[in-house]
């Protein structure tokens, strides 16, 4: 599980001993809170937000021990670890996937993935005139858009089926560490059943977690590619319409935005919504983190919010109780509202 220690052991080492070995948990998983989404963004970890979605608690836990017993991590007490010198090594010949983009493709990489292996399996049987074939995908949503993707494409069976060839191809052709035959054993076609992951985890000889995290970065590096190279792939561009690439509002977050733009006060937000004053100051740090045009001015006065950052900056920390004991009349909200708007622009 090279990678998957790899990755773990970067996360680790960005957060330095300031939080937990479950932070890192939580920011494999996708956890959408509060205290994992400013982790993300004040650690530099948005790439690797929800990459490993499928590690269970006890398998993260197991490989912690593991590293531990072979000298790479050193325990601090409390679930906290720093990276051995042997770990720093390691780190640094193994690397980690480099197309992983989890906070800006986290929440489109299943859909994509949906949309991508329904289009080739349905393409692959209109080029061998096949009518009578069972969906590999369940979703009427993407069944009702490779129907119109097809009638868009106005190509004939042959026309498509070769146009799609062609542009998978050229999309592959410099993706340097790209391992195609990761998502090709995965897909369905004429005659022909995709292996399962954990299938195709064995057939690739690594551990399922191993493969997850590859197959994500696969995915990743055909979104990136056909989101910046969208005019050179006019089939594969089909499977980015309509979704939303970027930095994404938990839900319950944009009803309190919708409501704070409507001036209303946190207590009357939080009455209005019937959540404790806590949970909407929340939403606003996560505000402070998405929204560049989100103003702090209205909770932290300037001079306040100097003195945070200068107080952190001379820490060098983003521990709140550290940064608290020398700036007490800020409020913990305050500390990290000026963290989630500043912090990984002073950092990082």
């Amino acid at each position: 599980m090279e990678w998957v220690e790899s990755v773990i052991l970067y996360c680790l080492k960005k957060i330095n001993n300031e939080r937990t070995i479950y932070s890192v948990y939580h920011i494999l998983k996708g956890k959408k809170s509060s205290q994992t989404i400013q982790d993300i963004h004040l650690y530099s970890l948005k790439r690797l937000f929800g990459v490993l979605e499928p590690l269970a608690r006890d398998s993260f836990e197991e490989i912690i021990h593991c590293m531990r017993d072979n000298g790479w991590i050193i325990e601090q007490g409390e679930q906290k670890y720093l990276l051995s010198s042997s770990g720093e090594q390691r780190l640094k010949n193994i690397g980690i996937p480099i197309f992983l983009n989890g906070w800006r493709y986290h929440h489109v990489t299943t859909i994509f993935w949906e949309r991508f292996s329904l289009l080739v399996q349905v393409v692959s049987n209109l080029i061998n005139q096949e009518s009578s074939y069972i969906p590999i995908q369940k979703n009427k949503k993407v069944l009702f858009w490779v129907k119109a993707v097809l009638k868009e494409s106005h190509l004939s069976r042959s026309e498509i089926g070769e146009k799609l060839y062609e542009e998978l191809n050229e999309c592959f052709e410099d993706g340097k560490g790209i391992d195609p035959s990761m998502i090709v054993f995965r897909l369905t076609g004429f005659r022909q059943i995709g292996l399962t992951a954990q299938q195709a985890s064995k057939k690739m000889n690594v551990n399922v977690y191993e493969y997850h995290l590859t197959f994500t970065n696969t995915l990743h590096y055909l979104i990136e590619k056909i989101e910046t190279r969208g005019a050179n792939f006019p089939i594969l561009t089909h499977l980015l319409k309509g979704l939303e690439l970027g930095d994404e509002l938990t839900i319950t977050a944009r009803k309190t935005w919708k409501l704070l733009s409507q001036g209303y006060s946190i207590e009357m937000i939080a009455k209005n919504r019937n959540l404790k004053t806590s949970t909407i100051e929340d939403h606003l740090v996560e505000f402070a983190l998405q929204i560049d045009r989100f103003s702090i001015d209205a909770f932290v006065d300037k001079e306040l919010q100097l003195e945070i950052l200068q107080i952190a900056n001379q820490a060098a920390t983003k521990q709140l109780k550290l940064i608290k004991e020398k700036v007490s009349r800020a409020s913990y909200f305050q500390i990290r509202l000026v963290l989630a708007k500043y912090g990984d622009r002073q950092w990082n």
